[in-house]
C-alpha cells in the first residue's frame, strides 16, 4: 500500500472503558463518532463501542446517522448539527434523535411526528449559553410554553456546548454553566425535567469539572486517545488516561543520493548542505499531511526521526534518510505513531503545523486506506 492508517479497536475500547471509569456512574457516556469517527472509521468504531455497552452515539449529520443504521448499529444516535428541512424525514425513518436549536423547529418536529402517527418523538434542545453558535437563546418561560404546546415531540434532553473549556483563566465556562443552569432550573420550576442533561465533552471529563457533567457526557477526542492540554491556567489534576488508537504510515517510492547544494521540491525551498540520501514518500497534502509541515515537520524512519525536506506536495513528501540509509523503496515510515523510542502524535503535528489535533486527525484523506488491528 502507498499510504494507510492502522486503527487499534482494542485501544478504542480501552479508552471508552477509561471514560466510563472516570465518570464512575455519575453520567452516561455518549461517544462522539462524527466525521467518520475522527477518521478512525465510524462503522467499525461504533460496533466496537456498542460491544462495550455503549447505549448512545453522537454524529453531526443525518447522513452520518443513516450510515450507522444501514451498518446495523442499534444504539441511540443523536444528530447534533443537522435539522435541515430536506433531512428531517430520515430522522424519523431511521430512528435518529435530533438536536433542535430553535423553538420554531420544535413545532415542526411535532407536526412531523403527528403526520407519521408517531406518539412520542424524542429530541434534545440545545441552549446557546454563550458560545454564540447553534442553540436557542430563549428563556425558560418561553421554552416551557413551546414544550407544553406540543403533543408528539418529547423533550428528552437539554444540552449546551462550551467555548473555552480548556482555559481555566477565563470565566466563560462558569458563565455558561450559570446561564444553562438558569434555564434548566426555570424549566424544572415549570414541571419540565428532561431525562438527560449534558454539557461536557472530553476536557470537562478529563479535568473533573463535575458540575458540567449533568446526566450525560459527550467525549469525542478522548475516545480516540487524546486529551487536549489546558491552554491557560491551572485546573484540577487530570483523571483520565487514554492512548492514541491510530497509526499513520506511508511507503517509500524512491531513494536517491543528492550532492551538496541540490534543491529539493517545489520552489527549491530546501538546499542540501552536504551530500544527502533522501527518500520520497507516497503521501502528500492530498492524503492529509499538512502543507505547513513543509521544511519543518518530521516523520519516523527506521526508528529514528527524519526531517521533511522542502515542500509537501500533493502526492509526495521528501524526507532525510541520513540516519536510516538502509531503507529502500517499499519500506514504510511512520507519519503518526511510534517506532521504538520515537513517537509522533497528532498534538505534536498540530503544534508544528500551527493547527489543532482535531484538524490533523479529521484531515486524513478518504483515499488513505484503513486497516484494523
Amino acid at each position: 500500500m502507498r499510504c494507510w492508517i492502522e486503527v487499534s479497536l482494542g485501544r478504542i475500547a480501552a479508552n471508552y472503558d477509561a471514560l466510563r471509569e472516570a465518570v464512575n456512574g455519575e453520567a452516561e457516556v455518549m461517544a462522539v463518532v462524527k466525521a467518520d469517527a475522527y477518521r478512525h472509521g465510524a462503522v467499525e468504531v461504533s460496533r466496537t463501542l456498542e460491544g462495550r455497552g455503549a447505549r448512545w452515539l453522537a454524529v453531526s449529520s443525518v447522513e452520518e446517522g443513516v450510515t450507522l443504521r444501514d451498518a446495523g448499529i442499534g444504539a441511540r444516535i443523536l444528530v447534533m448539527a443537522d435539522f435541515l428541512p430536506g433531512e428531517r424525514e430520515a430522522l424519523l425513518a431511521y430512528g435518529l434523535t435530533p438536536v433542535i436549536h430553535t423553538l420554531g423547529d420544535v413545532a415542526a418536529w411535532d407536526r412531523m411526528a403527528e403526520a407519521r402517527g408517531i406518539e412520542r418523538a424524542a429530541y434534545h434542545l440545545k441552549i446557546d449559553s454563550g458560545m454564540g453558535r447553534l442553540g436557542t437563546r430563549a428563556g425558560a418561560q418561553e421554552i416551557a410554553a413551546v414544550v407544553r404546546a406540543t403533543q408528539r415531540a418529547r423533550l428528552e434532553g437539554l444540552m449546551t456546548h462550551f467555548a473555552s473549556a480548556a482555559n481555566y483563566e477565563s470565566a466563560q465556562t462558569e458563565e455558561q454553566i450559570a446561564q444553562f443552569e438558569e434555564v434548566r432550573r426555570g424549566l424544572a420550576d415549570a414541571g419540565i425535567v428532561p431525562e438527560f442533561v449534558h454539557l461536557a465533552s472530553s476536557i470537562p471529563v478529563a479535568y473533573a469539572r463535575r458540575e458540567a457533567w449533568g446526566k450525560m457526557v459527550r467525549p469525542g477526542h478522548a475516545v480516540y486517545g487524546y486529551v487536549s492540554p489546558l491552554v491557560r491556567g491551572v485546573g484540577p489534576a487530570k483523571l483520565l488516561k487514554v492512548s492514541p488508537a491510530l497509526t499513520w504510515k506511508a511507503s517509500i517510492v524512491a531513494v536517491k543520493d543528492l550532492p551538496a547544494g541540490a534543491r529539493v521540491g517545489y520552489g527549491g525551498m530546501y538546499r542540501t548542505p552536504a551530500s544527502m540520501r533522501i527518500g520520497v514518500l507516497a503521501a502528500g497534502y492530498a492524503d492529509g499531511i499538512p502543507h505547513r509541515l513543509s521544511n519543518r515537520g518530521r516523520v519516523i524512519a527506521g526508528g529514528k526521526y527524519a526531517a521533511i525536506l522542502g515542500a509537501v506536495s500533493m502526492d509526495l513528501t521528501t524526507i532525510d534518510l541520513t540516519q536510516a540509509p538502509q531503507l529502500k523503496p517499499g519500506d514504510a515510515v511512520t507519519l503518526l505513531g511510534e517506532e521504538g523510542d520515537a513517537r509522533i502524535d497528532a498534538q505534536q503535528i498540530a503544534r508544528t503545523a500551527g493547527t489543532i489535533s482535531y484538524s490533523v486527525l479529521c484531515g486524513i484523506s478518504a483515499r488513505v486506506k484503513r486497516v484494523y488491528v
